[in-house]
């Protein structure tokens, strides 16, 4: 336990004490909620006072014929929330929108998005990121490091949110051998206690770390917190054997918060069902999908009042089941996070593949390829995007085979080889897109 780290959580303790203890309660209550569930009478009542607000104080949502049920709202994409942005914006805010905070996408889908929100939704969504942070280990004040593509002018965080936090941005930019030494050792040196990055930068950290045999027992990091899209389990647990750490899996956006998270180790993601209700829709409509079935996640933010984010389209899709639970309770998972429809391959019979096949695959050509993107044009047609390692001798047949044992023996697999396969603004690197227009 570090100094810094007890100074931040003294101090923001006696703060809080100061302001009633709101924080430490919201807090509090949140990792009750996820841990044991929400009753179906909380449920009804969240929902029915956020469409009852929007009804009342939004010029879009006003204007529907009807606010009796939430299939009354239409689902919406984020391209839908830019189009009706101002009749969306509440009246109460309307006004004071300058003083509003603002939580904005990269556009790393190609679609820039600011969702204006009040004090009080910006209060949950530190409290919700402190409580799954929480329930995996984390204590307040823990020296975090921060993985992104961090470009000045745009994300970048002032040095004194900096101190206050105890936060360190971590650029990522740059993945070579080269870069990966000059992270490692900062790790080291700044006595970094918590990682939190996208799934690929771990990736990359630990094929580094194993593949140069680098010593990690004078580390400091007690977590590792992975965001974006979705770590493999192979991956996973080939970073716990590396670090001796687990790493976490959450789910979310910048829009919202986090919006389930893994416990205890566990493969699936637990749903924050205080903050949100979530439904997962049929790939063709807005019909429900069934428990355990693939569809797209649409989600429902309780409290955001300068800006209603009912029945918001995420763009991801994945498979939700319930979970019993006593005391009349409901818990929720997440058992399989696909990812955007954008970079949702399917198989030549039509069948979704998970991002996991992709991101696996790689993890067989160790020493070969330095990254691989799948991409699909039509139903049987794909191209492979291939960044081989310095000096690697590449055996296309062994290549083929391995996608072909995922993508179909029918498949039309070409091979273009790159310099590299470039890392997002938001940080993410996409090893599958689908440009198919029959599944988009």
């Amino acid at each position: 336990m570090q100094a810094g780290e007890i100074l931040r959580r003294t101090a923001w303790t006696v703060l809080d004490d100061l302001h009633g203890r709101r924080q430490q309660t919201l807090k509090k209550v949140n990792k009750r909620e996820i841990l044991v569930g929400v009753t179906p009478e909380y449920q009804t009542r969240r929902l029915r006072a956020i469409m009852d607000y929007a009804a009342e104080n939004c010029p879009f949502y006003r204007s529907l014929p009807a606010h009796g049920k939430l299939s009354d709202f239409p689902v919406q994409t984020k391209g839908d929330f830019l189009e009706h942005y101002e009749g969306i914006l509440s009246d109460r805010y309307r006004a004071e929108r300058d003083r509003l905070h603002r939580f904005s996408t990269s556009g790393s889908t190609g679609t820039p998005f600011t969702v204006l929100a009040n004090d009080d939704k910006l209060e949950r969504v530190n409290m919700n990121f402190m409580s799954v942070m929480e329930l995996n280990g984390f204590r307040l004040g823990m020296k975090r490091g921060e993985f992104r593509a961090w470009i000045k002018g745009k994300n970048t965080i002032s040095g004194l949110r900096s101190f206050v936090n105890n936060l360190l941005m971590v650029d990522i930019s740059n993945m070579s051998d080269a870069s990966l030494k000059e992270i490692c050792d900062r790790i080291e040196r700044e006595r970094i206690q918590v990682l939190v990055a996208y799934s690929s930068a771990i990736v990359a950290l630990t094929e580094y770390a194993e593949r140069t045999s680098l010593d990690v027992s004078g580390w400091d990091v007690e977590m590792i917190f992975t965001m974006g899209e979705a770590l493999p389990s192979a991956a996973r647990k080939k970073a716990a054997q590396v670090f001796g750490i687990t790493p976490v899996l959450s789910y979310g956006n910048n829009e919202n918060g986090f919006i389930a998270v893994s416990l205890n180790d566990e493969d699936d993601y637990t749903i924050d069902l205080y903050n949100f209700y979530v439904e997962i829709l049929k790939m063709d409509s807005d019909e429900p999908a069934g428990d355990g079935e693939l569809g797209r996640i649409v989600v429902t933010d309780y409290y955001n009042r300068a800006f209603p984010m009912i029945r918001y389209d995420t763009g991801d899709t994945g498979v939700k089941v319930r979970i019993p639970s006593g005391e009349g309770r409901i818990r929720e998972k997440l058992t399989e996070i696909y990812g955007r429809r954008g970079s949702l391959l399917r198989n030549t019979k039509g069948e979704p593949l998970s991002i996991h096949v992709f991101m696996n695959n790689l993890l067989n050509f160790e020493g070969i390829l330095r990254q691989g993107k799948c991409i699909q044009f039509s139903e049987k047609e794909y191209l492979l995007q291939l960044n081989a390692e310095m000096g690697a001798r590449v055996r296309e047949d062994e290549v083929l085979a391995s996608y072909r044992k995922y993508l179909g023996e029918d498949a039309e697999i070409s091979i273009e080889y790159v310099d590299s396969i470039p890392i997002q603004q938001s940080g993410k690197t996409m090893v599958c897109e689908q440009r198919c227009e029959r599944y988009l």
